[in-house]
């Protein structure tokens, strides 16, 4: 569609339609509009997967290894690989733009979101996010490019006010953006932050450089919550408010504009982008934007036809390939028949009878919810995954209205059990004040048995595999003293220590979490690897020091009818019940409000075991109690502390208690919380046993090491201290993790410490481990990938995407807590590995640091020119030809297996008029050879690495004189350099033999 046909399109509605398309229709989803053939957009956050719109543990998602260890892949065709993934899952979840990638910088370890950040370097950030863009959007599925900018920590993130200078931000903090948008992505979000003064929903930066001097001609999105004005943000480059319905534009947009504060031009300019988007997604077309239901198990096509709804049945490469894609082809709009492996494109949300929820207290639309897979379908998975999928019993919601009750709500079978209300439940929900109507929606639409057949089928070995192999590519070998890979052949007993082994850290906290329908452990992938070979020995070590988890389905049972799980009950002012179903955890971020709920009731039956001081825990704001076997233990007010959007309705904080209770009984254990308004709805009822006494602990521990021919010992964050809404205070491990793995190292040198974390932690006991390996948050698929690179069966291949330093006090920059309202980038430049450059300190391990299983030799560099290439290159944005270097590095496998070898090239200036970094990455390519193999990479470097911001002329800038070129495999092992000078720039070769 041209942009004279958009703009024609757009005329066709009048002020008040067009402002009604610039707020979110609800939490997830865009106004329709039949006037023009506009249909509903869908979000989901990402990228850990695609969660769809609603919190349920039922409605499972796949869930991929964090972007931190998606940034230590260093590998653009494999992160564009699994953008193919993240796209089928969001057909599969009827979602449309994907909230991901996050683009923020590690520029401090203790940055609450470091795990959802790909690195602390603008150019592997850059690429590593372009290479998901690509991924993503070659399917049709947008995606999005956040939070647009300096969004890099937690603390006060809602009103932090970040000062950084020009040229910081345009070659640091702006970088990954441009790449971005080079890359084609179709909608950017901004933060929450201000910047030099102003809120990001109200910056220039929005105009300039990104619809300006870029050429974005995507949409602009609020982070949710973020837009805190009417005219000021509407006078920016901003385009969409979410959520919705209401907010500060809607109505208050409308009168604005009517009194000339905002101009209408802005407007019509918002309403282009939308539409632009709209058809770019197969959201605009004849026929489109009426909402009609279509019918179980049909979808409506772009152009209005209805026909069957088709499934992502997997495929070996996910769409990704192993060479970068361009921008123009990125930016191929979708085709109407033809999606990934099968998967019918357009819009293909399955339209059925929706399930409803509440939203800023008003009833609204929502889909409905992914059918539940079946366990008799289920084909047979290694690894003894433990499965999330179990079917629940009832998803009960309705939206009220002008026009009375809407659509029912998805009911779904539990596994084992009749489907509908039990005869109690049933009786229970007759006695309530509930419409006909709305029992109506409580019992009816079941998915058919095809339908659950048809979900599970997307879930293919293909998918899991992909997964299972970016595990042990992203995996990063920090040291080897001989240990690995393990020999099964000379193993007889393996101790496996820790408490992450058992239950490790998937992913981490925040609005980007995702129900993974299983997981395998590190436990479970090594017992795989070793079942019939070796005795697979488990301790888990001295307890953690963190909060009792939120209760799962393997720990308790429903009190009314004994399934595993808990029940959740809504009462109205009266203690009447108004609704109640079984759930699979104890964290429910989105329990059902039907008229009249007042208070949230989860329940359960907690089995005692030996008894002791249990700690039970309450989570959410407002009165909330909570009881064992009718004793209070918790009864008071809780008001919110901050309006942050992460700690109201995803992290919201537990209130905890102790107390004694006898053994061999079932406890039952009841928390309840009112509902009022500014406190939402969030509830989590948590507990965990008396722990034992931590010396005890890591004395078993002890013993079983030193029984053992090898040890696997698992270390890691916990629950909590890697999420969004805050940043961490220290980078120690959590609890007696040091002590244990001290104890565990003496005990037995062939000791592997497998490190469970997200970001960064300190290693105070790192010389004395027999390897040490960093699997970050490795999600589904994680104990897999793991027992492959143990086991030698694939090299770990991952690479440092951000300097480790050996403890916090050496860290250069490390501060995230504003002073007065302002956090102040005084470093500049020089952040990660340039920080500790320009400080001439030693990290533990450098940027880029990584080894595998074999060994390489660099033996010679050449530098030499290329033709200018048309158009961008790397993200430059200077729209003009951009000649591009090459520099091409000899090296030699002189271990005794085949490997992959990450060589990394960088820029240094011997001499020069403007403060730079002591040396910045300017290229990487990877390549592989077998022993004894000599082989030759060709590292790309474009003319942007060698261009400075300058604030005088306001463009960049190549100062005149020499370049250092070096090469290497981490920022602080760089043994191959070559001089070029200015004329080099242009035409040359400079050659270096070692």
């Amino acid at each position: 569609m041209t942009e004279e046909e958009l703009a024609r399109l757009a005329e066709k509605l009048d002020l008040r339609q067009r402002i009604r398309l610039l707020t979110g229709a609800t939490t997830w989803r865009t106004h329709a509009e039949p006037v023009v053939g506009l249909a509903e957009m869908t979000t989901s956050d990402g990228p850990a997967g695609i969660r769809g719109e609603a919190w349920d543990e039922r409605d499972t998602s796949l869930l991929l290894p964090s972007a931190s260890a998606l940034g230590a892949l260093w590998d653009d065709g494999l992160v564009e690989r699994l953008g193919g993934l993240l796209a089928a899952e969001a057909h599969r979840k009827g979602v449309d733009v994907v909230l991901a990638p996050n683009l923020n910088l590690h520029r401090s370890p203790l940055g609450g979101r470091h795990f959802e950040c790909f690195a602390e370097d603008p150019l592997l950030t850059g690429r590593t996010g372009a290479a998901l863009i690509r991924g993503i959007q070659r399917h049709g599925i947008a995606a999005t490019a956040k939070h647009y900018v300096a969004n890099d920590s937690e603390t006060d993130r809602l009103t932090a006010d970040v000062r950084v200078g020009e040229r910081a931000l345009r070659e640091v903090y702006l970088a990954p953006f441009e790449a971005a948008v080079a890359a084609g992505v179709r909608v950017v979000m901004t933060g929450y932050n201000g910047v030099n003064g102003t809120t990001m929903t109200e910056s220039p930066l929005l105009a300039e450089p990104l619809k300006g001097e870029w050429g974005f001609d995507g949409v602009v999105v609020s982070d949710w919550g973020a837009v805190r004005t009417t005219a000021p943000s509407a006078r920016a480059a901003l385009d969409l408010a979410m959520p919705g319905p209401g907010g500060p534009w809607a109505e208050a947009l409308l009168r604005a504009v009517e009194s000339g504060a905002v101009p209408v031009d802005a407007v019509d300019d918002k309403v282009r982008r939308l539409l632009r988007l709209a058809e770019w997604v197969g959201a605009l077309g004849e026929g489109r934007g009426d909402n009609s239901v279509a019918g179980e198990g049909t979808s409506v096509g772009r152009e209005g036809s209805v026909r069957p709804t088709t499934v992502y049945a997997g495929r070996d490469d996910f769409g990704g390939c192993g060479d970068s894609v361009g921008a123009s082809e990125a930016s191929t709009r979708r085709d109407d028949s033809v999606g990934p492996a099968g998967l019918s494109a357009g819009r293909d949300e399955v339209v059925g009878s929706p399930a409803l929820s509440v939203e800023r207290g008003d009833w609204v639309r929502l889909p409905a919810p992914s059918a539940e897979r079946d366990d008799s379908v289920r084909p047979s998975a290694p690894f003894g995954e433990h499965d999330a999928a179990a079917q629940p019993s009832v998803l009960a919601a309705g939206r009220h209205d002008a026009v009375g009750w809407s659509a029912p709500c998805a009911e779904r079978e539990a596994v084992g059990r009749s489907s509908g209300l039990s005869g109690e439940r049933e009786s229970a929900a007759q006695s309530s004040a509930l419409s006909a109507e709305y029992e109506a929606a409580v019992r009816s639409s079941a998915p058919s048995a095809e339908r659950k057949s048809s979900v599970e089928s997307s879930v293919s070995s293909a998918e899991r595999g992909l997964l299972r192999q970016v595990v042990a590519a992203g995996s990063v070998l920090l040291h080897n003293r001989g240990v690995l890979p393990l020999d099964r052949e000379e193993l007889g007993t393996v101790a496996v220590i820790g408490a992450h082994a058992a239950h490790p850290r998937t992913q981490g906290g925040g609005s980007a979490g995702v129900f993974p329908g299983r997981v395998v452990t590190f436990l479970d992938g090594i017992r795989r690897e070793l079942d019939g070979r070796a005795t697979v020995v488990h301790v888990p070590g001295p307890a953690l020091d963190a909060p009792p988890p939120p209760l799962d389905a393997s720990r308790c049972r429903d009190p009314r009818d004994g399934a595993p799980g808990v029940l959740l009950r809504v009462l109205d002012a009266d203690g009447r019940e108004l609704h109640a179903e079984h759930r699979l955890s104890g964290r429910l971020l989105e329990p059902p409000q039907p008229p009249g709920a007042h208070t949230v009731e989860i329940s359960a039956l907690l089995p005692s075991g030996s008894g002791g001081p249990w700690c039970f825990g309450v989570g959410g704001f407002g009165r909330m109690t909570l009881t064992v076997d009718g004793r209070d233990l918790i009864d008071d007010e809780f008001p919110p502390l901050t309006g942050d959007p992460a700690v109201l309705h995803v992290n919201p904080p537990g209130q905890y208690a102790r107390t004694e209770v006898p053994g061999g009984k079932d406890l039952h254990v009841v928390a309840r919380r009112e509902l009022a308004p500014g406190t939402g709805r969030a509830t989590v009822l948590s507990a965990a046993p008396p722990e034992p006494a931590p010396d005890a602990a890591v004395a078993e521990a002890v013993v079983a090491a030193r029984r053992a021919d090898a040890v696997v010992l698992v270390v890691g964050a916990t629950e909590n201290s890697e999420s969004e809404g805050h940043d961490r205070t220290t980078l120690a491990l959590p609890g007696h993790q040091d002590d244990l793995v001290r104890a565990v190292c003496a005990a037995n040198p062939r000791t592997v410490v497998v490190l469970n974390t997200g970001s960064p932690v300190e290693l105070p006991w790192r010389a004395e481990a027999g390897a040490l390996l960093l699997t970050w948050f490795p999600g589904q698929e994680g104990g897999a990938g793991v027992a492959d690179v143990l086991f030698g069966h694939v090299e770990p291949g991952g690479r440092l995407p951000t300097t480790w330093g050996a403890a916090l006090g050496d860290v250069p920059v490390s501060r995230t807590r504003p002073e007065h309202g302002v956090l102040d980038y005084t470093e500049g430049l020089h952040i990660g590995y340039r920080a500790w450059l320009r400080a001439g300190r030693e990290p533990a391990y450098w940027f880029g640091h990584g080894l595998g299983y074999t060994t390489w030799a660099y033996e010679g560099l050449t530098v030499l020119a290329e033709a200018p290439a048309a158009g961008r290159e790397g993200g430059s944005g200077s729209g003009t030809a951009d000649a591009v270097r090459t520099v091409r590095v000899r090296l030699r496998n002189t271990g005794r297996r085949r490997g992959r070898e990450v060589v990394q090239v960088y820029l240094a200036r011997p001499v020069s008029r403007v403060d730079r970094p002591l040396r910045w990455l300017a290229g990487y390519a990877s390549v592989e050879a077998d022993p004894g193999e000599e082989v030759t990479v060709a590292v790309r470097v474009p003319r942007r690495a060698f261009q400075h911001w300058c604030e005088e002329d306001g463009g960049w800038r190549t100062e005149p004189g020499e370049w250092l070129v070096l090469a290497g495999r981490s920022a602080g092992e760089l043994p191959l350099r070559a001089l070029v000078d200015d004329h080099h720039l242009d035409l040359g070769v400079s050659r270096y033999d070692a």
